[in-house]
């Protein structure tokens, strides 16, 4: 049996399995590196050139993010070079980048200020041109400010690796390079499926969820873990809540179902939390119309009409029909009581993926 490989990160041994990459092999020893073009749900890009490292016998650093371990390589994540070179990275990249932080829908989570803040990159560095494009708001539940956009590439990565739905990419050459759709169509009308993984992937604020914005950056909410309830896979996901309030979904990229991914379901579909015509107490059919009434009244009566069907009918003409929407402790509930209380088989769910 052969003995498992190592790798000397920062003097220390690590072991690692075949496959991984520098990059991975650090973050699973507790290693930082900063990136900003990297997304676990992608595939390795090494286009920010921000994750790259020393080693021992290479004459110059290397994207770790791209670059397998090797058994006895010496790798070294911190040093003034390292941090010369990843300093002058952010400053080229704030050099075509607004200063409007103190007002971005995304200060406070934001990848680009966070290590602009850790390196102490500079704004006026390079000065030069800088994009002075509009705002687009072309699709009901995304805004795009292309003068945040550093063109990491996640946005179209996800979209054509993930959500395959190929509606962005990177268009145009040199510093007009930009996410775009083909020919600058409207994205409501380009094959988007408006589930906002594009949002999830921005590490700035070119991509935010437009129904959302001015009700909360990252430091006004608290972020509540939740299971989505329109289906049954049971997605993950963060609800953003202020003052009693939900203003947004945020992915939970650690969720083991699905990873931080969402359909446009999951991700917009929370207006009837707060609508003012949800439901709130049980109500009874009178006439043409409907009443408020007790539970207790409620539940007598639905009890007294299933007691008077299974009578006249029998236990087999009676059938349980359970929601997504309830927990899976409720809905184990709903089958025992079909099957015990009714003495039926006949269960089902409204979301049987």
């Amino acid at each position: 049996m052969t003995s498992p490989a190592t790798i000397v990160i920062n003097g220390k041994e690590v072991q690692f399995t075949g496959g991984q990459t520098i990059l991975e092999v650090c973050r699973g020893a507790g290693v930082p590196i900063p990136t900003l073009c990297h997304d676990n749900r992608l595939k390795p890009y090494g286009g920010c050139r921000l994750c790259i490292v020393e080693i021992k016998g290479v004459p110059r650093p290397l994207a770790s993010c791209t670059t397998p371990a090797e058994a006895g390589m010496e790798v070294t994540t911190e040093s003034p070079q390292l941090t010369r070179l990843r300093k002058t990275v952010l400053e080229l990249l704030l050099s075509n980048h607004p200063n409007d932080c103190m007002c971005c829908e995304a200060a406070g989570n934001c990848g680009l200020q966070t290590l602009a803040y850790r390196f102490g990159a500079r704004l006026d560095r390079f000065p030069g041109e800088q994009w002075q494009l509009p705002i687009r708001q072309d699709n009901p539940f995304i805004t795009y400010e292309p003068n945040k956009c550093i063109v990491c590439g996640r946005c179209t990565r996800i979209c054509n690796e993930v959500v395959m739905a190929g509606t962005i990419s990177l268009v145009n050459r040199g510093f007009e390079v930009m996410p775009d759709t083909a020919f600058a169509k409207p994205r409501s009308l380009d094959n988007c499926e408006f589930c906002g993984q594009c949002v999830s992937a921005c590490p700035t604020g070119a991509l935010t969820d437009t129904k959302g914005r001015g009700l909360g950056r990252a430091g006004d909410v608290t972020k509540v873990k939740t299971t989505c309830t329109y289906c049954g896979t049971g997605c993950n996901f963060f609800l953003n809540v202020r003052n009693d309030r939900v203003v947004r979904v945020t992915s939970d990229l650690n969720a083991p179902v699905n990873h931080g991914n969402l359909c446009i379901k999951g991700r917009y579909g929370y207006d009837f939390i707060h609508h003012p015509d949800r439901i709130r107490t049980p109500l009874i059919k009178e006439g043409d119309g409907f009443r408020e009434a007790s539970w207790d009244e409620a539940l007598s009566l639905v009890a007294s009409r299933f007691k008077a069907l299974i009578d006249e009918f029998g236990p087999e003409k009676v059938g349980g029909f359970s929601s997504s929407r309830c927990t899976n402790e409720e809905n184990y509930l709903m089958s025992k009581w079909v099957r015990t209380a009714v003495g039926s088989n006949n269960v089902d769910n409204c979301a049987r993926v």
